[in-house]
């Protein structure tokens, strides 16, 4: 909806203000209607608002091009045949999910599908309630409002969200003090698709307003092979099935690690070989990248190497393995641990953290010898 300085002259809610509430909120008007300019796809110009990336130009557009993620297709496409056969706008969707498993191409594909507008912003890019303001003044019918990162939404924002989504209202306080107003206006009906790694970390009033909530998992071989194809047909890349096969096993079940390494490969094959992907040209600029078999990259291993050879393989805290390898601790949380958690090379334990059997025998290290309950080899508690 848009607003219009000349729509405050003497009208509700303006016609019961003072001169200066006026000019405040003619001037709060006047911001909005910047902010819509500067956001207005035809204000951007064209060397910004092309979408000739190569990564737009991989991403799949519509839904039955989807492959991998069969539960979040199929809801989501009864909840699109649903709004579009009732002439509705869609419910509020919320994605969540480790990174890089296409949250942000489903935010597209929904848009696409309902051939509506798309705008697209972050968490932490919303500091200030006016901010979100100027953006949901800039909606219209049916459009699909995208944030990435929603956890990470302040809490002043997510005040002005809620009564957005659940009534579709802004409400504005103009003045200070005893003449302070309260102004509430109408939104068009638009859908909220929030995209977040750390569900646990969103408030749990703002989770309850989202009518869909749909969990990304790990893709599959087939499906990541599936997408490197594709990808292979799109940039005209020759390519045999075995090289393929290569990448998809080093892609740890995500697309976007996949679609990187299929680039790496590619620049690999055009400079050292014959220009097409076979599983040696895919063998060698993968080693090159220090990427072993199981998809491992150097600060994996050495995570691994330093649990097993500093600290007699766990169990060991996370702050002391982040110590010891000189990197953060959210990293090693956060990018680490969880591919090794899914491969069974690490465990999780009150004590700390302990290399599996698995990670010995990945790593080719000879596990330690571990002393049986009732040996005789512990010393007794009282020296006996």
């Amino acid at each position: 909806m848009r607003i219009s300085v000349s729509a405050c002259a003497g009208k509700e809610p303006c016609g019961q203000l003072g001169l200066a509430q006026m000019f405040a909120y003619n001037e709060l008007v006047l911001t909005f209607k910047r902010e819509s300019i500067m956001t207005d796809p035809r204000h951007i110009a064209p060397e910004t608002q092309s979408g000739d990336s190569l990564d737009a130009a991989l991403r799949i557009k519509r839904l039955q091009e989807l492959v991998g993620q069969d539960k979040v297709r199929n809801n989501l496409q009864i909840l699109l045949e649903a709004s579009q056969q009732r002439g509705d706008s869609l419910d509020h969707i919320l994605l969540y999910g480790p990174p890089g498993l296409g949250k942000t191409t489903i935010a597209h594909i929904v848009a696409n599908e309902m051939d509506v507008n798309l705008k697209v912003t972050a968490g932490p890019a919303i500091e200030r309630a006016g901010d979100l303001a100027a953006i949901l003044t800039n909606l219209r019918q049916g459009d699909i409002f995208f944030i990435d990162e929603i956890h990470r939404l302040g809490r002043a924002v997510e005040e002005i969200l809620y009564p957005a989504m659940e009534d579709f209202a802004l409400d504005i306080i103009i003045g200070k003090g005893p003449s302070a107003r309260n102004i509430r206006l109408k939104l068009p009906h638009f859908t909220v698709i929030g995209a977040t790694t750390r569900l646990a970390l969103l408030t749990s009033p703002l989770r309850a307003r989202f009518g869909a909530v749909l969990r990304f998992d790990y893709y599959g071989i087939d499906a990541i092979e599936h997408i490197i194809k594709r990808a292979a047909h799109l940039l005209k890349v020759p390519y045999t099935p075995e090289g393929i096969h290569a990448i998809a096993l080093r892609a740890r079940g995500t697309p976007r690690v996949a679609l990187r390494l299929f680039r790496r490969v590619r620049d690999y094959a055009q400079v050292r070989a014959e220009g097409e992907i076979t599983a040696d040209v895919a063998a060698a600029a993968l080693a090159l990248l220090e990427i072993d078999a199981q998809g491992l990259d150097s600060l994996d291993r050495l995570v691994l190497l330093s649990i097993i050879e500093k600290f007699a393989g766990g169990p060991v805290g996370l702050e002391t393995i982040a110590a010891s390898v000189s990197e953060e601790s959210d990293t090693i949380m956060d990018v680490v641990e969880p591919y090794l958690l899914q491969l069974g090379f690490l465990e999780r334990t009150p004590r700390g953290r302990m290399a599996t059997l698995r990670a010995y025998a990945h790593l080719d290290i000879s596990p330690p010898q571990q002393t049986t309950a009732g040996s005789g080899d512990q010393p007794s508690l009282f020296g006996a």
